[in-house]
């Protein structure tokens, strides 16, 4: 029979402050099933994580999961704790970018979640493009346009507005790149909290973490261990994973963890929340416990900090805008804005 993992006291995770005052959990729970876990197995997990410790779970209406998730939200807050104790993320998905939509999709994964706040509320991506469930890496929307600020200034407004109305604690951005924050940051009348994006000892974006730092965004890592199970169409032949880093891999066996422990507590002791996904019991128990105990030394930081090969693994291919394009357009990777 399995031990089932130890449990974690909440009050030894670490938190980071944002700009708003608010104590955000420096680690949460993924949800993304990445198309092969089903939303019964995700909903499990969140129950059985909150009862190991979990106080942070991170959703999204595009993952399909939330309305089942809100059930076992509805369970965590009658027998573990209440729901103050926790904090809990949702995102915008890109059809619902016009103004009059936004704050009626916060309602819906707010009716679907089962909450009457989000701590957090993140616009997923800054396109309007979207693609349907388990398309491939060639799918396109006839609908696609590039960044348009304008436009995007009108969904920040609604976003705003959700403060406002009490439907959101704290609002922020997704896969962002510092020229276009840079515009939103000029012209918003609330800046956004946090900024979530691809982080992970091979992708670690140092001047973007700086940028952020700097302008008070709390840096929100997704793939923190590379995203080993992310679907068919975010992998490429030109990937590489830390988990199989020589560094990682002898600094996890000096630590004697498994690699994944290490890309963690590398993520929070510089300063990220990082929100890996799994719905195995052992392995997120051990993801939580990796950032409670035994921490990395500046040595090995430094290490870490040498194994970056700058390897961006979630591309975004299918939210381009023209054939032919390449996946770097996305991220204005020359420091400023692709044009249509």
């Amino acid at each position: 029979m399995t031990q089932r993992p130890q449990s974690i006291d909440p009050a030894d995770v670490p938190t980071r402050t944002l700009a708003s005052g608010a104590q955000i959990p420096a680690i949460g729970l993924g949800t993304f099933g990445s198309d092969h876990v089903d939303g019964a197995q995700v909903a499990a997990a969140v129950l059985d994580a909150a009862e190991l410790g979990y106080r942070h779970f991170d959703c999204a209406a595009v993952y399909g999961n939330e309305s089942l998730i809100g059930d076992a939200l509805q369970s965590v807050w009658e027998t573990i704790a209440p729901r103050e104790d926790f904090w809990i993320t949702s995102k915008l998905w890109n059809d619902k970018h016009a103004a009059k939509e936004v704050i009626s999709a916060c309602k819906r994964s707010l009716r679907n979640l089962k909450l009457e706040h989000l701590d957090l509320y993140l616009v997923h991506w800054p396109f309007p493009n979207f693609h349907p469930p388990g398309c491939d890496i060639d799918s396109r929307s006839p609908d696609a346009r590039p960044y348009i600020h304008a436009e995007f200034m009108e969904t920040w407004g609604e976003m705003e507005k959700l403060l406002e109305l009490g439907l959101a604690r704290n609002i922020g951005t997704s896969n962002m790149t510092v020229p276009k924050l840079e515009l939103l940051l000029r012209d918003a009348h609330v800046r956004p909290a946090c900024n979530e994006m691809e982080l992970h000892p091979h992708f670690q974006q140092p001047e973007f973490l700086t940028y952020l730092f700097e302008n008070e965004i709390q840096p929100i890592g997704f793939c923190p261990l590379g995203s080993p199970g992310r679907p068919q169409r975010d992998r490429s032949e030109m990937d590489t994973s830390p988990l199989d880093d020589p560094a990682i891999r002898a600094i996890a066996d000096e630590h004697h963890v498994h690699p994944a422990d290490v890309c963690l507590k590398w993520a929070v002791q510089r300063g990220e929340v990082a929100v890996p996904f799994s719905v195995n019991p052992r392995h997120y128990a051990a993801n939580l416990r990796a950032v409670v105990e035994d921490p990395l030394s500046h040595d090995e930081m430094q290490k870490i900090a040498a194994a970056d090969r700058r390897c961006r693994l979630i591309k975004g291919q299918v939210f381009l805008w023209k054939q032919h394009q390449s996946w770097e357009d996305l991220w204005d990777e020359n420091g400023v804005i692709t044009p249509a």
